[in-house]
């Protein structure tokens, strides 16, 4: 994963259409002291794990205190997040974790997907194609992954990732708009502090 990133910000970083306007980086430590300067440079806070499969974390409140808008899927913390800002103020997309539970039983085929939608196509295509062998060679591993067993999903959420995507850039055109969202989350983010936690914890799951 960390080589197909740096792989990518190098296609990226070079293309003189992109350079100017957007830049792929890997963070190499993330810790503490990077986060602190992250957090509050973010416009939008990406939380893309498949639904029913990823704990929940802290980050994506972090986030949220600092103004960013969650584009995510429902689960985790995420779900609390949504509950908590409502639909207008985040960005949720993909499917829920009893769909996937369905995916799973009904006997999901990957490979239809990436048949029948010349996107999914495109963008799989280009990990075997010569698009990112500069750095690392290509990513046929990864490719094959996701187009015979795709066991988190990727393809199947991916087109509503990218609409997602999509609305949040029309939304940021709009700065009045994009500043309501983000105070609404500042301001919500209340529900999260260490001292609503520990009581609830200490009240419902110790007893105390």
């Amino acid at each position: 994963t960390i080589r197909l990133i740096h792989s990518v910000a190098d296609v990226v970083n070079r293309d003189p259409r992109a350079r100017d306007l957007i830049k792929v980086i890997f963070v190499p430590n993330y810790a503490v002291s990077n986060a602190q300067l992250i957090y509050p440079a973010s416009d939008i806070s990406e939380q893309i794990s498949t639904a029913g499969l990823e704990a929940s974390g802290t980050g994506n409140m972090k986030f949220m205190m600092n103004g960013a808008i969650t584009l995510g899927t429902l689960d985790g913390s995420t779900v609390d997040i949504a509950e908590r800002v409502g639909p207008d103020n985040c960005m949720i997309f993909g499917l829920k974790a009893h769909e996937i539970d369905e995916c799973r039983r009904s006997g999901y085929m990957p490979m239809d997907l990436y048949n029948s939608d010349e996107r999914i196509r495109r963008v799989t295509d280009r990990l075997v194609d010569g698009t990112y062998e500069r750095l690392s060679g290509n990513f046929s591993l990864v490719r094959d992954s996701v187009i015979h067993s795709d066991h988190f999903f990727v393809l199947k959420d991916f087109r509503s990732y990218v609409d997602a995507w999509e609305k949040l850039n029309e939304l940021y055109r709009d700065q009045t708009a994009w500043t309501k969202m983000a105070v609404t989350n500042i301001a919500k983010s209340w529900y999260f502090s260490s001292d609503r936690t520990i009581k609830e914890y200490a009240t419902e799951i110790w007893h105390l």
